[in-house]
Order: structure tokens, then C-alpha cells, then sequence
């Protein structure tokens, strides 16, 4: 591979179609300045990991798919055959992913925590939402394959509708009230224990809208944040890894 296609991408938490058959300005300004990203990718990037969330809500009928994410499908097939390696990891937004991502799209997907060796680093991955053990009842539910598969008989037009409540519900609290102190320094004694546990001196994490990066002793500490309203990202070239902002 060139040099120019040796940097590794991570995105999380971009919640495309914050409601069914949304087209409001901000929804086509996040397409578009994910697909300006993703010309970016093309020319540069080896890996794009996706740390959860990407869509707002997903549930994966055999012979339906959300029309509204046919822009977003359209750029990650584009990176795949453009030669980009996609790597899903789910969230707790877009958990119930089915074949589709694999076989149409060719996209990786890993529906728990990642440990990978990047650039000389060892490093452990997840969406996070489960960091704090405080997911609601009606996720738990909903990550139940039985439960999937009861929801699927449900017409698409009213279960993406549901879905797109119940989504709602647990992204409400992250839309416009950044997650508190209390709760960050959480996710960073918990990511410390992770670098000790399992052996890794990069933890990365997204779900709580916050970007950050501290280094630590064992190791360092990456939230890559969202990309709903700030289109967070990051970067790692040479085993350092740099949070970003698309502007």
C-alpha cells in the first residue's frame, strides 16, 4: 500500500436519519460533509473504523432497507471498492446489524469489543454504551434476538417509526447536554483498567458526544466523540492518533 493510504480513520455516533425519512437541512448537511470525508478517505486511508451510532436507528428487515441511508450505503460501498478496509463495530443505536453491511456492502462487523494491532499499537475498541452498565430496559429488550426477530414481523413503515421513538429516547440526553464530568472521568478510569486488563496501550472509545484524548501512564485514553453537530473524527498516522474536526 502507497504512502498516501496508510492513515487509519475512526467515526462514531453520526445518527443518520434522526427520524424516519428525515431531510431536514441538518440531516443533508451531515451527509454531505460525511461524503466530503469520505473523498478524503479514499485518497488517504487504509482502515475506517466505525465505533457505533452511525445510524440512528437499525433494524434489518430481509427485503427493506431505510431509503433515507442509501446516500450513507452508497459512500461505504464506495470506500470499500475504492480499496478502504470498513470496520463496524455496533452501538447500542444500530445493534440489531444483519448481513446486509457484510455481504452487499462489504463492510466488517463486529457486534462486541475489538483489540487490534494498528501501526505498532495494541489497541482495544468499543462503542461504549455498556461501559456503564446503565443501558435502559427498552435496549436490553431490543438486543434480544428473540425480541428481533417478534419486531421484524412488524410492516417496516411502522416499525422503523417505533424504532425511531425508542431511539430517541436514550439520545435525547446526549443532543444538547454534553455528558457530565462525573460520568467522563468515569469512562477514563474504566478505559485505564482496560489498558492494564487487556494489555493495551490505546483505549478508544465514542457513544457519550464528547472528544477527548489524555495520556496516561499505562497508556492513552481517545473518545472520538460524534458527528452530529460537531462531525468529530480521528486520525492515526504513524501510531498517533489526533482528533479532528471537519470544517
Amino acid at each position: 500500500m502507497s504512502a498516501e493510504r496508510d492513515a487509519v480513520y475512526f467515526v462514531s455516533d453520526a445518527h443518520f436519519g434522526l427520524t424516519a425519512g428525515a431531510h431536514g437541512a441538518g440531516e443533508r448537511e451531515k451527509v454531505k460533509r460525511f461524503r466530503e470525508l469520505s473523498a478524503q478517505m479514499r485518497a488517504r486511508a487504509a482502515d475506517l473504523y466505525i465505533l457505533g451510532d452511525l445510524f440512528d436507528f437499525w433494524i434489518e428487515y430481509s427485503m427493506a432497507i431505510r431509503p433515507d441511508y442509501f446516500p450513507v450505503l452508497h459512500e461505504l460501498r464506495g470506500l470499500v471498492e475504492s480499496g478502504v478496509r470498513v470496520h463496524y463495530l455496533v452501538g447500542n443505536h444500530d445493534f440489531a446489524l444483519g448481513p446486509f453491511l457484510q455481504e452487499i456492502v462489504g463492510v466488517s462487523v463486529c457486534h462486541y469489543a475489538l483489540d487490534v494491532e494498528l501501526q505498532g499499537r495494541r489497541v482495544h475498541m468499543r462503542h461504549g454504551d455498556n461501559v456503564l452498565k446503565k443501558n435502559p430496559l427498552t435496549v436490553k429488550i431490543l438486543r434480544n434476538r428473540f425480541c428481533q426477530k417478534l419486531y421484524k414481523a412488524i410492516h417496516p413503515n411502522l416499525g422503523v417509526r417505533l424504532g425511531a421513538y425508542i431511539s430517541a429516547l436514550s439520545r435525547k440526553r446526549y443532543d444538547n447536554i454534553e455528558i457530565s464530568e462525573e460520568a467522563r472521568e468515569k469512562y477514563r478510569q474504566i478505559a485505564r483498567s482496560c489498558m492494564k486488563a487487556q494489555k493495551c496501550d490505546l483505549v478508544i472509545y465514542g457513544h457519550t458526544h464528547y472528544a477527548e484524548q489524555i495520556s496516561y501512564r499505562e497508556g492513552e485514553y481517545c473518545n472520538i466523540g460524534s458527528w452530529m453537530t460537531r462531525y468529530d473524527y480521528a486520525v492515526m498516522r504513524n501510531g498517533k492518533i489526533q482528533l479532528m474536526r471537519w470544517d
